[in-house]
């Protein structure tokens, strides 16, 4: 059993910085990747971050620059700083952790909410 807890989360003001935490049950070293998705209302859940654990990490275009994704190996956590924060930032942010397997195995945490005041 893996489990992800998420936390940082909170109201923040349009322009503003808040960094999430991610702590792993385990070595997070021992996993393929790690990452970030949210959900907003009214949205499909979408991909904000990814980190392989033997790669480079990855954004979509449209968080480039603003988002920040980086690991503590030695404390199985993972962050997440945001910057410029924007309304349409709302939503509810979840860890996410990869398996090595062929299979596609993944966790997910419960999510921890930010919200963005306008």
């Amino acid at each position: 059993q893996v489990q992800l807890v998420e936390s940082g989360g909170g109201l923040v003001q349009p322009g503003g910085y808040l960094r999430l935490s991610c702590a792993a049950s385990r070595s997070i070293s021992h996993f393929k990747a790690m990452g970030w998705y949210r959900q907003a209302p009214g949205k499909e859940r979408e991909l904000v971050a990814r980190a392989p654990t033997d790669g480079t990490t990855t954004y979509p275009d449209s968080l480039k620059g603003r988002f920040f994704m980086s690991r503590d190996n030695n404390q199985n956590k993972v962050y997440l700083d945001m910057y410029s924060l924007k309304p349409e930032d709302t939503a509810v942010y979840y860890c996410n952790a990869e398996i090595y397997s062929d299979f596609g195995l993944q966790y997910w945490g419960q999510g921890t909410q930010v919200t963005v005041s306008s």
